[in-house]
């Protein structure tokens, strides 16, 4: 395994001159007293953790809505996942863990329940205000939404976790965004560390999904045998044991995946980073992305991307949810938006400012369960 440094290796635990560093941290939006025990990334993570939106995490769907089985996974064990995976990663590639870690914990925090499907309602319910996007509505649950300092609103991360959490924006949006948005306007890249926590949420979802796809039932065995990616792998384990049973080699295929996707990115990212030579976080902003997969492994990537997409995520019960859940949103929303005193008293202040931005942000707030038990309080004659 190859580990990039620049032109040398860092002794281990040593971050490449092209990592962020806290020393060097363009801070928070409002100042603060540093800490004596913890780093700015360090106390960034904390927060998160300690944030009322990570909590909601553990019931927000991945695939399956939270009711559906407990051992399916939520955004709350994906979140973890992704933060594993990329501090290994970063490790490897001497860059900061404390920084990719608190990016990997939050960069779901915006999403609304029901996952993707919840998304794409309420984006619709808010195409005439603006519209909604989970990246933008993480930020603003951070910079914003979050209420737990006396000084100020939000959590007062800093700006490298900020960053790291905005993946992507449009320009329209960016203009808004101040020095957050910059990047986006003018065409550079953020830091190795964000490039990394978006490829370590790509490598988590995909193979986990194939886990919890397999545990429902609704893609098989033999369909995943179809995806190269995944036959590779599981054929290696059926080699070296032979009597292995479905659940054992299932698991023990996924863990082959993962770890030959992260060696991958490792060795690649090396690569490119000797090759681009930065000497420092500036110099990583001007270059190209550095933190990717090779060219074959992208392809296989994408396959089963793709495989996903039309056997799991379309699948018919999968959509039967996905259609539940979509109109569980629309009539929120609508139901909010004709009578703002429907809302908790709390809301209510923010929807006499905003009313739709203030709907949208309480219901990209709930969990799926209590979306579904908001929606029977409004609509089911026998929950009054």
């Amino acid at each position: 395994m190859k580990r990039a440094a620049g032109h040398s290796t860092p002794p281990p635990g040593q971050l490449a001159p092209f990592a962020a560093t806290p020393e060097q941290s363009a801070g928070r939006r409002h100042r603060e007293p540093e800490s004596a025990t913890r780093t700015v990334f360090q106390r960034d993570r904390d927060r998160i953790i300690h944030s009322t939106a990570f909590r909601r995490l553990e019931y927000k769907t991945q695939v399956f809505v939270n009711h559906e089985g407990d051992l399916f996974r939520t955004r709350l064990t994906h979140s973890l996942e992704v933060a594993q995976i990329a501090r290994s990663i970063a490790r490897n590639l001497s860059l900061n863990e404390d920084l990719v870690e608190a990016i990997s914990l939050a960069h779901d925090l915006g999403h609304t329940p029901f996952g993707h499907a919840g998304q794409d309602a309420l984006n619709r319910c808010m195409k005439p205000y603006g519209g909604f996007e989970h990246n933008l509505q993480s930020l603003r649950v951070v910079d914003e939404l979050e209420e737990r300092y006396p000084e100020f609103s939000g959590l007062n991360l800093c700006f490298e976790t900020r960053e790291g959490i905005l993946k992507h924006c449009s320009l329209k949006e960016a203009r808004k965004l101040g020095e957050v948005g910059a990047r986006f306007l003018q065409r550079r890249q953020p830091s190795l560390e964000a490039q990394l926590a978006n490829l370590a949420d790509e490598i988590a979802y995909n193979n986990h999904d194939i886990d919890d796809g397999l545990r429902s039932g609704l893609v098989t065995l033999d369909q995943m045998m179809e995806i190269e990616l995944f036959a590779h792998h599981a054929s290696a384990v059926q080699e070296a044991y032979p009597k292995l049973g479905d659940r054992r080699l299932i698991l023990e295929t996924v863990r082959r995946m993962i770890n030959f996707l992260i060696v991958d990115v490792i060795e690649t990212s090396s690569e490119r980073i000797r090759h681009a030579a930065p000497d420092s976080l500036a110099a990583v902003r001007l270059a190209p992305p550095l933190i990717a997969f090779s060219g074959a492994v992208r392809a296989e990537a994408d396959a089963l991307k793709r495989f996903l997409r039309d056997n799991l995520y379309r699948h018919y019960q999968v959509q039967r949810m996905t259609n539940k859940a979509q109109r569980i949103i629309t009539e929120l929303f609508d139901a909010f938006f004709t009578d703002p005193g429907l809302l908790p008293p709390d809301h209510q202040e923010r929807a006499a400012r905003d009313p739709a931005r203030a709907i949208a942000d309480y219901i990209a707030g709930m969990t799926d369960r209590y979306a579904m038990r908001e929606h029977r309080r409004l609509f089911a004659v026998d929950d009054l």
